[in-house]
């Protein structure tokens, strides 16, 4: 059986509060209902935890070998200034697929430029929790075609 890796960056832990007009109503937890409730149906296992640390991130990350076969990532801020991130992904060299509940090219300027869209096999952006269950439904699709 498959398994994915999700990783929430910082203060996706806030969801739900955060800014609801950018980022939607739903919680963090209830994303995470939505994904296992996709998993089930998609017959694969999501392996999911959040972090506000970088470096969590980038080990959970290197942790994935030998246990998971795909990674499915919401860096939050960290997409637009984490060469760290990138280079962990690139490093584990398991297909990633990058995920943001709000169209990030359509905000700020910052943050239009991903570090991680050039090591992921795709981006998702810009359909709040669902671009979450799109992304864990592409992954799987290229990891059972491939």
């Amino acid at each position: 059986m498959l398994n994915i890796l999700v990783l929430h960056g910082p203060n996706l832990n806030l969801l739900g509060k955060r800014e609801p007009g950018v980022y939607g109503s739903m919680t963090l937890n209830e994303i995470d209902k939505l994904l296992e409730q996709e998993a089930r149906s998609l017959q694969v296992k999501v392996s999911i935890q959040q972090s506000n640390h970088e470096g969590v991130l980038v080990d959970a990350i290197h942790a994935m070998l030998g246990q998971h076969q795909g990674l499915l990532i919401n860096a939050g801020a960290y997409t637009h200034t984490s060469v760290a991130i990138r280079d962990a992904i690139a490093a584990v060299n398991l297909p990633a697929v990058e995920v943001h509940l709000s169209n990030i090219y359509r905000r700020e300027e910052f943050r239009h430029h991903s570090f991680i869209a050039p090591v992921a096999i795709g981006q998702i952006s810009g359909f709040g929790s669902e671009s979450y269950r799109l992304g864990l439904q592409a992954l799987v699709n290229y990891l059972n075609k491939n």
